[in-house]
């Protein structure tokens, strides 16, 4: 594939982001309001958490099922811990205890030699299991308005998760663009026996990986028990696992390995953003939202694939 190929592919999602942006402005009076864009920059953010650190793990070659159910665990975790250690405390655990399934799965993984896939589908259905002992399937629920400042409280207008996740954005963005570990993390899923062979450590990478994507599901679990005060048990597939995976496939990241940047999974997140809110403001039949979301993940892994046949 040529210079002008690559290019195009790099940047189809923010050409695609910018005409369907342009078009809501201009078939809905409703698109441009401050309410209606701060509504979709909430409702993306704290899947976007977890997309970006996926963005990473399916560069190194690797993926995560798991990221839903540690979601959804880690909320419960916060929520029972709450009425014995406080607020704060709860919901720090909460989060770290995402960082352990995180590190959990990539040791799995990488002592093991178990595909991540399986590995963390199981890892998926064992805390899906332990939610509902915790809970004994039933609803948790604290009132503390300690327990809902991480989820509730504004800065400048603009909810504080919304600020973690641009800082998660940033912080991985530098990572990959600017440092050694970002070149490493390509080397790494483009080819992992060249990166063994050139000293790089690649079961670490793969590891931290995992670590990263469950620390950020952790993060997102605390976010979102402390948004409504309550936690069930689940397994958070269509909360977390879902969108996150549609953000970052159509943001460009090759399910291959090797390829892939977070702003483009971040444009990939609020692109699927507007695809929600314009449906809801032109007032179109829900139903067809998930058909199209699913046709325009199937396009851009068909262009992935496509692509890659022509490097070769």
């Amino acid at each position: 594939m040529g210079h002008n190929g690559k290019s195009l592919r790099h940047y189809s999602i923010a050409i695609s982001f910018l005409a369907l942006f342009i078009a809501l402005s201009l078939l809905s009076d409703n698109f441009l309001t401050q309410v209606n864009l701060l509504n979709t920059l909430e409702s993306g953010s704290i899947y976007g958490i977890v997309a970006v650190a996926l963005t990473l793990l399916l560069i190194v070659g690797e993926f995560d099922l798991s990221v839903g159910a540690i979601y959804v665990l880690s909320g419960i975790i916060a929520a029972k811990l709450h009425p014995f250690i406080g607020a704060g405390p709860a919901l720090a655990l909460g989060a770290m205890s995402g960082l352990g399934v995180g590190l959990f799965n990539g040791l799995v993984v990488t002592r093991f030699g178990i595909n991540s896939f399986i590995a963390t589908l199981a890892t998926s259905l064992m805390l899906v299991g332990a939610g509902t002992l915790i809970t004994d399937g039933f609803q948790l629920y604290t009132a503390d308005p300690a327990f809902g400042l991480l989820g509730n409280t504004s800065v400048f207008g603009i909810p504080c998760f919304v600020w973690l996740f641009c800082a998660v954005a940033l912080g991985c963005g530098f990572i990959l663009a600017r440092t050694r570990l970002g070149r490493w993390i390509y080397v790494v899923g483009g080819n992992r026996e060249a990166a063994r062979l050139s000293g790089i450590g690649v079961d670490a990478i793969r590891a931290g990986a995992f670590c990263l994507s469950g620390l950020a599901a952790g993060i997102a679990g605390a976010v979102i028990v402390s948004r409504t005060g309550t936690a069930i048990a689940g397994n958070g597939l269509s909360d977390i696992l879902f969108p996150a995976i549609a953000a970052v496939v159509v943001g460009g990241t090759s399910i291959q390995g090797g390829h892939g940047a977070v702003w483009r999974t971040v444009t990939g997140i609020f692109f699927l953003e507007l695809i929600r809110n314009g449906f809801n403001l032109l007032e179109l039949n829900p139903y067809y939202q998930d058909i199209v979301r699913g046709e325009i993940i199937l396009l851009a892994v068909g262009a992935d694939a496509m692509s890659r046949k022509a490097e070769r």
